[in-house]
């Protein structure tokens, strides 16, 4: 089959598109035919060679992967892998099995014609959604929806700082947060993407570069502060997003983009009686929970552009270079 994969770790130039062995499924797996894969930046930290992030070499990346199964069934792959059979899996908090993987992690993923996957992680996909809409979906809704939901129980009438409009989880979070029935700030890097979060359903957009977040939150919320701030960002954003918080509010780490290491004041969250989750992936019934919303048309991914599988190295600069607003999407033909 034809794939993009790295032999090497380094920049965009080691991904490489050609020959790659097609998978053979195992016991309880299937091989599905891509259509469509979506980027997440854990590709980029993959492909680059990050601490703490193993890979087989040569690797083929890919989380997020719509298509069809080979008796012709459209699906969407659920990206988290588990053994299904450990006490956490049996009681429904598979992202916290020892044996827990992203697709496209430690096994090969969507950056191919085909891939293949445990049986149980399929779901149908109904015929009106667009394969490339789907792939945008799954890793950063399903965290979305289990951090703001599942750990914080946002609730109707509350506030909700979420970091980085632009990112997949950015712009699921803010839906996910305005469908709760939450009011929402934001922020941006650039100034094209404020009317773009606007239109999203924030109420604030702050423009990184120019504005003090935490003046902007304590002038939107009365000096109050947020009731919940979800970072994504990570070591430029914590101790921020700890000052933004009213007393009592509640914090959700799932991120690192900026950097591993945060330092900040601890009087400052015992202080506040501020409550930290840490957040890596979400278990399957969050999927299955934000999937519905989804096919009711109540949510939407948001795509920034879809480029062939062949020019993966393009699509990856252009999500390192922080160009999109958005979902990057790979477009499998």
């Amino acid at each position: 089959m034809k794939a993009v994969f790295f032999a090497k770790h380094g920049g965009v130039d080691t991904l490489v598109w050609g020959d790659f062995p097609t998978p053979t499924p195992g016991p309880g797996e299937t091989r599905v035919r891509v259509k469509a894969c979506g980027l997440n930046r854990l590709d980029l930290l993959l492909r680059q060679g990050t601490p703490g992030l193993s890979v087989p070499l040569p690797h083929v990346l890919g989380a997020d992967v719509a298509g069809e199964t080979e008796d012709g069934r459209r699906v969407l792959v659920a990206p988290g892998l588990s053994c299904g059979v450990c006490r956490a899996c049996e009681s429904g908090n598979d992202h916290l099995c020892d044996l827990y993987d992203i697709l496209g992690q430690s096994s090969n993923g969507g950056y191919a014609e085909f891939v293949k996957v445990p049986e149980r992680n399929l779901l149908p996909l109904p015929d009106g959604i667009p394969f490339e809409e789907a792939a945008a979906f799954p890793l950063v809704f399903m965290t979305a929806w289990h951090t703001l939901i599942g750990l914080a129980a946002l609730n109707r009438g509350e506030t909700a700082l979420i970091h980085a409009a632009g990112s997949g989880v950015g712009v699921a979070a803010i839906q996910i947060a305005k469908e709760r029935g939450a009011r929402v700030i934001t922020t941006v890097g650039a100034p094209w993407k404020k009317e773009k979060a606007l239109a999203l359903g924030a109420e604030r957009v702050v423009l990184r570069t120019e504005e003090d977040l935490p003046a902007a939150v304590a002038e939107w919320t009365g000096q109050r502060g947020v009731d919940v701030a979800l970072d994504t960002v990570g070591q430029a954003t914590f101790e921020t997003s700890l000052l933004c918080l009213r007393k009592g509010g509640r914090l959700i780490a799932c991120g690192s983009s900026s950097g591993r290491e945060a330092k900040f004041d601890l009087r400052t969250l015992f202080g506040k009686n501020i409550t930290v989750f840490g957040a890596r992936m979400a278990p399957r019934r969050a999927l299955d929970d934000v999937f519905t919303l989804y096919k009711s048309g109540r949510l939407r991914p948001v795509i920034d552009r879809v480029f062939p599988l062949a020019d993966a190295a393009r699509a990856q600069a252009h999500l390192q270079e922080n160009k999109n607003f958005g979902k990057v999407v790979l477009s499998v033909d």
